[in-house]
């Protein structure tokens, strides 16, 4: 007669595809937290110990400096989210007609907002030339800034 207690076995969870899963997953999040972000130029933005934002939505023009370039031609004009650079030239007749959509009749004091994400790098003589086609329009330009983490 065998009277030994067997082994007993114990139970064991297989992980080998939980790899798999967060490799995925990983993967997932990093592909929405991309296409989630507005502001797809990458600029450095000045620094600034305050900040308020803008309830109406706001037009955004960009103002990027190509380190690459140090000639006035290496200046690049996007306005919203468009990937293509736009000239100088362009960036009024642009504005003039944004201004003019957004005009309200019954609210004329009610201006429209543009909201200027220039590179840090610019000079400020570069910043007036944008600021000044807002002025001449009688458009309201408002200049966007980090908070220092001070």
């Amino acid at each position: 007669m065998n009277l030994r207690r067997r082994a007993r076995e114990e139970a064991e969870v297989e992980s080998s595809s939980m790899n798999d899963i967060m490799f995925f997953l990983m993967l997932f999040f990093l592909i929405a937290s991309t296409l989630a972000n507005p502001n797809v130029i990458k600029i450095m933005l000045p620094k600034a110990k305050t900040t308020s934002t803008i309830q109406t939505k706001p037009l955004i023009l960009t103002v990027k400096f190509d380190e690459r370039d140090e000639t006035k031609s290496s200046i690049q004009y996007f306005i919203d989210n468009e990937k293509t650079p736009l000239p100088i030239q362009e960036i009024e007749s642009r504005l003039i007609a944004a201004r003019d959509n957004f005009f309200d009749p019954e609210n004329p004091e009610n201006r429209m907002n543009v909201v200027l994400r220039l590179d840090r790098n610019l000079t400020v003589q570069q910043m007036v030339d944008v600021m000044e086609i807002g002025a001449n329009l009688g458009i309201r330009m408002v200049l966007a800034t980090d908070k220092s983490r001070k």
